[in-house]
């Protein structure tokens, strides 16, 4: 039971902090859901899946973090544990500069992606532009976030986001309906808050960093081979990203092909996978500081038992959200747009949402597992395989079934993640295991 509690220690306050994070997405669809036209919504809809993908694509920044601060932890590392820090908090601002000069591509390539109409790609082109002021301070975020969870400190990633999420919605309120900004609105008051999340991460790095003994040893932390290295493991989670971006820009750019009534209904029922992912990311973002503090110490039961324990509560927390998605889904839906024809098209699709818990807990949690394992060759492969998967069903189900062979797409693309990673981990585990045994005669 001791491995029980100690999954819930770190999973229950990211599970907490992490809901906050759809539920912001949920507030941005009601504030312009609720304006008279549909392609405000729209607009808000593929800008926020936009940044999701820059986000996601340097995803690396925060899992590459937590799985080498774990190890390091592990390790009782604290050269390795502040130099990670820094090296990753200046590539982050790298790619930062990058973004923002690279906007009017950015905005040019979505037009591309999504053909949006005129009005929503009006409306799109402003939020972008909003948006890019705040990747500095969003990428740093995604480190530090990593960096905390790595220390095996689970309160100060909950304190990060809630801050964050709660300042979003405040400003969100405040800008759209008090001062009828619309979508600029929305923009700014994402902006805003991830610099407050940003004061409030630095802040809380300092107070873990007071406590680790040794001096700060700069040559070695900006040595260039330090960070070829970083690039080197952060690699293949950058690679697994695409892939997974490209299948959620696929199912947005489709749905946007079948125009706004339809772009609004799937943009209101992403928000039930986001509440979802975000859920079952507790745990998987607890399986990646448990699992990675094991990895580093050598510790092969440890590394097993973190694995059940975090693979049953996700599945109980799957259940109860497959059962809260049939029960409230109607009512979620009334709440995010006042359309009475996005709200129908919306209910028809709604039990592929109810679905989708229980079959995508595998990959949430078994991508925690691989994270904190280090080992992103498998992860890479097997999204590039679900990719494959969800072109695939695209392709043969969408002429004769429409939106509903897209959102079956949506469902072989999360199976064909879990089923891959669940078998990669099966066959580690009956080889050399993701933690060799020690050599005869040592011990761990």
């Amino acid at each position: 039971m001791g491995v029980h509690r100690e999954a819930w220690r770190l999973a229950g306050p990211l599970i907490l902090s992490n809901l906050t994070v759809p539920l912001l997405g949920i507030v941005d669809t009601a504030v312009v859901g609720h304006l008279p036209e549909p392609h405000h919504l729209g607009a808000v809809a593929i800008g926020a899946l936009t940044f999701n993908v820059l986000y996601f694509v340097f995803g690396f920044l925060r899992m590459g973090t937590t799985g080498l601060t774990a190890q390091a932890f592990g390790r009782a590392d604290a050269d390795e544990l502040r130099a990670g820090l820094v090296r990753s908090l200046l590539l982050g601002a790298m790619i930062a500069v990058v973004l923002i000069a690279a906007g009017p591509l950015i905005i040019r390539i979505s037009f591309l992606l999504f053909e949006p109409t005129a009005g929503v790609g009006a409306e799109f082109a402003s939020y972008v532009g909003i948006r890019l002021l705040g990747a500095p301070a969003g990428l740093a975020n995604l480190v530090l976030l990593g960096w905390l969870l790595g220390l095996q400190n689970a309160r100060g990633p909950m304190a990060l986001l809630i801050v964050t999420n709660a300042v979003n919605v405040a400003l969100d309120l405040i800008f759209v309906p008090g001062f009828g900004w619309g979508v600029p609105g929305v923009a700014a008051a994402t902006v805003c808050a991830e610099y407050a999340g940003l004061a409030l991460g630095l802040w809380l790095a300092r107070r873990q960093l007071k406590g680790m003994a040794g001096p700060w040893r700069w040559p070695s932390i900006l040595h260039g081979g330090a960070f070829r290295r970083l690039l080197a493991v952060n690699r293949d989670i950058m690679l697994r990203s695409l892939s997974l971006e490209a299948a959620f820009l696929g199912f947005t750019a489709l749905s946007s092909r079948r125009g706004e009534v339809v772009l609004a209904a799937n943009a209101v029922l992403l928000n039930f996978l986001t509440f979802a992912a975000f859920g079952l990311d507790g745990f998987a973002h607890a399986a990646e500081a448990m699992v990675g503090r094991h990895v580093g110490r050598g510790d092969r039961a440890g590394f097993r038992a973190a694995t059940r324990a975090n693979l049953a509560l996700a599945l109980a927390l799957a259940l109860v959200l497959a059962l809260a998605f049939a029960a409230g889904g109607r009512a979620a839906i009334d709440l995010m747009t006042g359309l009475a024809e996005v709200r129908a098209i919306a209910m028809t699709y709604l039990p592929y949402v109810v679905a989708l818990p229980l079959i995508a807990v595998f990959a949430f949690l078994f991508d925690g597992v691989f994270i904190g394992a280090t080992r992103t060759a498998e992860m890479r492969n097997g999204m590039a395989l679900a990719l494959a998967v969800f072109l695939a069903a695209v392709a043969l189900l969408m002429p004769p079934l429409g939106n509903h062979g897209l959102w079956l797409a949506m469902l072989l693309f999360m199976a064909a993640r879990g089923i891959w990673l669940g078998a990669c981990y099966l066959h580690i585990e009956r080889g050399r295991g993701f933690v060799p045994a020690p050599a005869p005669g040592k011990s761990r």
